[in-house]
């Protein structure tokens, strides 16, 4: 259950502190790019893809985790990468920088 406490901030209960990576948001990142042109939706997208250099990518440099909890600095990897991360995280990251010739939406 979400909330908001009385200083403002959103509380997210401790089970709900995980990354897995998930593609939803850079998904609707690219989407939005492409509709409006407005750079603001490609500077989320490198600031999400940052904070999966600094935080999820392993410390031999072999690759990507989960993180257990990312109200914890420096978070925990939870030693298991979906695979839904390369096929479609990243796949949305290359075409939100990719030009918009790549994969049309109005042809696909």
């Amino acid at each position: 259950m979400f909330g908001i406490n009385p200083g403002g901030d959103i509380l997210v209960h401790a089970s709900d502190r995980h990354n897995l990576l998930r593609p939803e948001t850079v998904e609707s990142l690219f989407i939005l790019w492409r509709i409006t042109g407005e750079a603001k939706w490609r500077n989320y997208g490198w600031q999400i893809f940052e904070a999966f250099e600094q935080w999820a990518r392993l410390p031999d440099g072999h690759g990507y985790s989960n993180l257990l909890d990312v109200a914890v600095v420096p978070p925990q990897h939870a030693d298991k990468m979906e695979t839904f991360f390369v096929s479609e995280t990243l796949k949305y990251l290359y075409l939100l920088f990719s030009d918009s010739s790549t994969v049309p939406l109005s042809r696909y």
